[in-house]
């Protein structure tokens, strides 16, 4: 059964199964349509900065299908290329390179999907969380700092650095929770200066002698001990560990979590409707800062992630640009786990074709980046039309007075809604 939404009245069983239907496939084609646009502007793009299509141009009236020949051939050997380097590569001499770019894939999408986990529950709740980046680096410090001054054995040791991230990480989103609960100040702009406050501390701390790797003048920290570090899930020379497994986990847990939970209704109705929430029982304050720990802990498990898995150590740069791509990989998962995650593959897929792409075209990576914003550009559009629309015409979306309802009928009113 779908989610009305709160502007509207609640319609009873019967209408919401007439159009379960097509509700759903609309929400689900949107980001596929979105992907297919992006690609192939990326490709004129591409065909647009190639040697033979330019050469082809200057002739264009005499022999069109030249143009039309090298601008093909100029698109899909660079989306080929990406595939070989995100997916399956059948040039390779052996069976363990050719699938070596998906377990890159697999690796690179593992801080993204746990990352966008952590801002698409926010989402739910009707918060902007784009305090990700701070939060995978204050979980990554942490995380790092247990990893290389601890000496424990495996399970335990790499047990208790998870834990630390995951703390560390919800710290800093909690306190974005707190604040927002207690004194109404604007998420965003709590999470942009958290970001900073973030970056730097871990910067200030890669300078201190607890932190600072001996002998080195390097910022960066001693690497994490060996029984700190998520052991490799298909071996040498592979590069994925299982924390990949453990992003699984979390998006399973994400899911049941959010339908199957009493918390998971609350955090849904609260992003739902706050006022009716309330009404309802639902202690609002409670749920804001909820929702941003749980967020944090995600994102610091994503700079687990980093420190126990690919990178060893702490850095400046452990977080690259995590925290702000999982925002547009949330935005592409329409903010639910499966969705989130399959995003998170794909996003990760881009990164680590693009690589090879360049090698194999000489197209410019930076490609790569456009075409993530335009997925993200024309995910927003449909949005931005309907309010133009609403401004040309004069109208206003319908709202439901629900001042004056009975508290029974705001409650009856918001467990329908959530059904």
């Amino acid at each position: 059964m779908t989610t009305p939404t709160t502007n509207t009245p609640t319609v009873n069983a019967a209408e919401d199964l007439e159009t379960s239907g097509p509700k759903w496939i609309g929400s689900a084609l949107q980001p596929v349509l979105a992907i297919i646009a992006a690609l192939f502007l990326g490709g004129v793009l591409i065909a647009a900065t190639d040697d033979r299509v330019i050469r082809s141009a200057s002739y264009f009236f005499s022999r069109p299908t030249d143009l039309l020949s090298a601008a093909w051939n100029a698109a899909s050997s660079a989306y080929q290329a990406m595939f070989y380097g995100a997916v399956f590569n059948p040039n390779a001499d052996t069976f363990t390179r050719q699938i070596y770019p998906l377990t890159e894939t697999l690796t690179v999408a593992t801080p993204l999907i746990l990352a966008g986990l952590g801002v698409a529950i926010a989402f739910r709740a009707g918060l902007f969380n784009i305090g990700a980046q701070g939060q995978i680096l204050i979980g990554a410090a942490m995380a790092a700092y247990v990893g290389f001054t601890w000496s424990l054995p495996l399970p335990i040791h790499l047990l208790l650095v998870i834990l630390a991230g995951a703390i560390g990480g919800g710290i800093w989103g909690g306190i974005v929770g707190l604040l927002k609960a207690r004194t109404g100040a604007h998420e965003v702009i709590l999470t942009i200066m958290l970001n900073y406050i973030a970056a730097n501390l871990v910067a200030y701390l890669l300078t201190r002698p607890a932190f600072l790797r001996e002998g080195s003048t390097n910022p960066v920290s001693p690497p994490v001990a060996e029984s700190a570090q998520f052991p490799l899930l298909l071996g040498a020379p592979f590069r994925l560990h299982w924390g990949f497994v453990l992003a699984v986990a979390a998006t399973v847990f994400m899911w049941w979590m959010l339908n199957r939970s009493t918390i998971g209704f609350e955090i849904r109705a609260v992003g739902s409707n706050p006022r009716a929430a309330k009404t309802a029982g639902i202690n609002v304050t409670k749920g804001f800062v909820v929702v941003m720990v749980m967020a944090g802990a995600l994102a610091g498990l994503a700079g687990v992630a980093q420190i126990s898995g690919t990178e060893g150590s702490l850095s400046a740069g452990v977080a690259a640009s995590f925290g702000f791509d999982a925002i547009t990989v949330a935005l592409l998962g329409r903010s639910t786990p499966l969705g989130t995650f399959l995003a998170g593959l794909l996003y990760g897929g881009f990164r680590a074709g693009a690589v090879t792409m360049q090698t194999m075209t000489g197209t410019n990576v930076d490609i790569v980046l456009v075409v993530q914003s335009l997925i993200v550009l024309f995910i927003a559009l449909p949005p931005l039309f309907s309010a133009a629309r609403r401004k040309k015409s004069g109208s206003k979306p319908a709202k439901k007075n629900i001042s004056t309802e009975k508290p029974a009928q705001k409650a009856t009113a918001v467990k329908e809604a959530q059904a």
